[in-house]
């Protein structure tokens, strides 16, 4: 199965909420930089960090390394991605599902559906429900990320999400997500930007990483 390609873009993420029935004041916005002062302008509070960024092949080794990394118990909602291009959506579940007491749902919500249904099962059963699942229909609103005509870049999502006091990556191509360490509500969007910048140092000559976050308006 092949999904439409997301765009990182704070209008296609309020639309694809709406679509999904997630209603209430959280919305996302742009990150304009990963440094200090370009941080105070996120608004407060935060709970979610979505990253976009080209797969390379150094990335594919570093992730080799992280295997052994990967964690997480009960309390964390971890989803693999299967389908091809799912992977914005799968970032978006994560960042949802796991501040899900935070979001307020419409009665009719398909996502809110989705995640009751799969509250008891493992990743692997996740993927497979979500494959027939009447939300993938949902974010299919075609929107790409733009890139120079004629090249091919592999892009690739991934979420962040203070759990508990930890700060956790889930990226849908592991086996489960990452803990980072500890983080809490008033340092999160810092914490979490500082493991964004380790994926930028190790791209030496890479630029084309974007950054949004899911606050509260």
């Amino acid at each position: 199965m092949e999904w439409t390609a997301m765009e990182i873009n704070p209008e296609v993420g309020k639309t694809i909420m709406s679509k999904l029935g997630v209603s209430g004041h959280w919305r996302f916005v742009d990150i304009l930089g990963l440094e200090g002062d370009q941080l105070t302008a996120v608004p407060k509070p935060s709970c979610a960090l979505m990253l976009l960024f080209p797969l390379t092949q150094q990335h594919e080794e570093f992730r080799i390394q992280q295997a052994n990394k990967v964690t997480g118990g009960s309390d964390v909602y971890f989803l693999k991605q299967v389908a091809s291009n799912s992977c914005g959506t799968i970032a978006l579940v994560h960042a949802i599902a796991n501040n899900k007491a935070k979001m307020t749902f419409e009665n009719s919500s398909v996502l809110k559906t989705f995640l009751d249904e799969t509250a008891g099962m493992s990743p692997d059963e996740r993927s497979k429900h979500l494959e027939g699942n009447k939300m993938n229909h949902c974010q299919h609103t075609s929107f790409f990320l733009m890139q120079p005509e004629g090249e091919q870049v592999n892009f690739h999502f991934i979420a962040f999400v203070n759990v508990n006091g930890q700060l956790y990556e889930f990226d849908g191509k592991m086996n489960g997500p990452v803990n980072h360490g500890a983080t809490k509500d008033e340092t999160f969007v810092t914490d979490a930007a500082k493991v964004c910048r380790s994926f930028m140092e190790r791209e030496k000559d890479e630029v084309r990483f974007s950054a949004v976050a899911l606050c509260q308006s």
